[in-house]
């Protein structure tokens, strides 16, 4: 499944990549070869590729995560490549919380991606300024490339600052990193303390947290993202989500392991952001960004979510008209 890369990348790269990517895989060639391209034309000096193994009850895995290893470390360029191989199976939860350890253990920053997220060439960029920006300002624990806004500019800047820590391709640092519990072992703490009502007095949010956390905690959600969320809340942190979507996801479909339903937030377009890229002094967060992000996606009734549907419209067909 070996590619002549000869393709130059459109974007105009504002500064060299100096920035190490780590790459999440599993099982699937196609998703995986789509990733591994935008990474390949990044070209960034240490690349590491994190697989989980095959299911032992998926005789079939056993080929296509060899050939997502194979895919995977295809590199061409001058990159120093680390690999973190597993034989058997630890599922999402373990294997990619696992990885971003391996992974920080090494680096003090870096970029990760998973192999169902598809940048675009500036994501790169964006997310090594910012890592270097916001570097030792302990405010800032998450740079995420996705935005949910569906063309609704929210600043006049590059970026807003957010709650949410979207990991559909992301940034971060191990002083931030370090704080991650994959079994939440404090969650019951902060619930005692008031951690989500110190976030919010909303009843929708506060009764989808507490289930999502609480389920997570009992290990009967197989995900490591929501302990990542818990994470920057309990250390009363902010994200940055840039004013474009630079990162698509693709993996939706019956091969999915959390993706398996149809999304509006599926296969969206991704934009380029211009260089220079335009700060923002005032580090405040977007709650406009922020609910509207909440009642499309998270735990807001039915007829909110209707009229999200609504709006999203609207803004589209005048976006396009």
């Amino acid at each position: 499944m070996q590619e002549n890369y000869t393709q130059k990348p459109t974007f105009s790269t504002p500064f060299p990549l100096s920035t190490p990517v780590l790459f999440l895989t599993f099982n699937r060639p196609e998703t995986t070869q789509q990733v591994f391209s935008e990474i390949r034309q990044a070209q960034p000096p240490r690349l590491y590729v994190a697989a989980d193994g095959p299911r032992s009850e998926n005789s079939s895995e056993v080929m296509s995560c060899e050939l997502v290893r194979s895919v995977a470390t295809n590199v061409d360029w001058d990159c120093e490549v680390k690999t973190l191989f597993r034989d058997q199976n630890l599922g999402c939860r373990l294997a990619v919380s696992q990885a971003i350890d391996w992974f920080f253990d090494q680096e003090p920053e870096g970029i990760i991606l998973e192999d169902d997220c598809l940048p675009d060439q500036s994501f790169f960029w964006f997310c090594q300024e910012l890592l270097e920006r916001y570097r030792d300002d302990t405010r800032i624990m998450h740079i995420g490339g996705t935005n949910f806004q569906f063309g609704m500019a929210r600043t006049n800047h590059s970026y807003y600052f957010s709650r949410y820590a979207h990991v559909w391709g992301w940034a971060s640092w191990r002083r931030a990193w370090k704080f991650y519990d994959v079994e939440m072992k404090n969650w019951k703490d902060a619930q005692t303390s008031g951690l989500l009502e110190s976030l919010s007095s909303d009843r929708y949010f506060l009764r989808y947290w507490r289930q999502q956390f609480e389920l997570t905690m009992m290990n009967k959600i197989d995900t490591w993202d929501h302990q990542w969320t818990f994470t920057c809340w309990s250390q009363n942190a902010l994200s940055v989500v840039p004013e474009t979507n630079l990162v698509s996801n693709i993996g939706f479909g019956e091969i999915g392991t959390n993706t398996k339903q149809n999304s509006q937030v599926a296969s969206l377009p991704v934009q380029e952001i211009n260089f220079p890229l335009r700060h923002n002094s005032k580090m405040i967060r977007s709650i406009e960004a922020d609910t509207y992000t909440e009642i499309g996606q998270y735990f807001k009734s039915f007829w909110l979510r209707v009229l999200h549907k609504i709006i999203r419209f609207l803004k589209l067909n005048k976006k396009f008209h």
